[in-house]
């Protein structure tokens, strides 16, 4: 009876002091800074991972707080930039705590340091933008004023134990009421340039086709002066030879301009002649002495020498 009496009192000392110990310890993780609150004064600040004691409730609370960084989504606000433009921004921003007294001391806990440092982002990001004109908001200046807002945001958020490692501007847009005309007026200016590019082309065209006409007309021209001088001298050239070679021999000549005109004259399928049977046309017909027969009967003679035959000009 003793004997389990003992053993049941030692089970209870061993199970009390095990939920003492639990109570007088704490443990701080690698992504955690911690508190140690005696009576509601702090008394020591955690910040390296390990095992700590600390007295049990309530004489000494321990409040973590997250070391990671953390997300503020900030409600989309309507801004006026100096070109008095209308813009809609929807920004956030991401920061950490620097300095876990000074954040308890300032703000205690997450959500009233959400809501500080949404005022805080909110103020700054229209007073920067408010400064821009919306050209430099949407598209050139964009980088260079969101580290504007950070570098003043983490000014004042210095105060309250809080680093801001960044802040964004997720969309800038007009608002609804006014995009409509604003693309209205982008279409219109659009087809404005469109309708001055192609009267401009139509004109280069014109230009362009005008000076092609030309450059054609004085290049034909030349060419066919140069072409009338090329066969004046050929046809000049051909004369001269065909007068020499009369000269040389005016029976093979008389000959070989008959033969030419044979074949010019008589054509299969269209040739038409009334010329009597003795005409001098066909006096080498009757052999290649006829001419020479010709002569001696005195029925014709000597020609005169003959002109160089036509050519037919295209």
């Amino acid at each position: 009876m003793n004997g389990s009496f003992l053993r049941a009192a030692l089970l209870v000392v061993v199970a009390a002091v095990a939920v003492v110990l639990y109570a007088c310890t704490f443990v701080v993780s690698q992504t955690q800074s911690a508190i140690v609150l005696r009576l509601g004064a702090v008394r020591a600040v955690k910040t390296a991972p390990g095992l700590y004691f600390k007295w049990f409730a309530p004489i000494e609370t321990v409040t973590l707080l997250d070391n990671r960084i953390l997300d503020l989504d900030l409600p989309a606000q309507e801004i006026i930039a100096s070109d008095q433009k209308r813009l809609v921004v929807d920004a956030f921003s991401r920061y950490r705590i620097s300095d876990p007294l000074r954040f308890y001391q300032a703000v205690n806990n997450i959500p009233r340091a959400n809501s500080q440092l949404a005022s805080i982002v909110n103020g700054n990001v229209r007073s920067v933008l408010a400064e821009a004109t919306f050209t430099a908001v949407v598209r050139t200046e964009r980088s260079r004023l969101m580290n504007r807002i950070r570098d003043d945001v983490n000014r004042e958020a210095a105060r309250f134990g809080m680093t801001v490692v960044d802040v964004r501007l997720r969309r800038v847009d007009l608002p609804a009421a006014n995009s409509a005309a604003v693309f209205q007026r982008m279409q219109t200016e659009r087809q404005r340039e469109a309708a001055e590019a192609r009267a401009l082309g139509g004109q280069q065209s014109q230009e362009i086709k005008a000076r092609a006409d030309r450059d054609a007309t004085v290049i034909v021209a030349e060419a066919q002066q140069n072409s009338d001088v090329i066969r004046g001298e050929g046809e000049a050239e051909r004369n001269k030879v065909f007068a020499e070679v009369f000269g040389k021999d005016p029976e093979f000549f008389s000959f070989y301009r008959s033969m030419q005109a044979y074949e010019a004259s008589i054509k299969p399928g269209d040739t038409r002649m009334v010329l009597t049977p003795d005409s001098p046309f066909f006096r080498y017909f009757n052999g290649p002495n006829a001419q020479r027969q010709d002569s001696q009967a005195g029925a014709s003679a000597t020609p005169a020498a003959p002109a160089a035959p036509a050519t037919a000009r295209p």
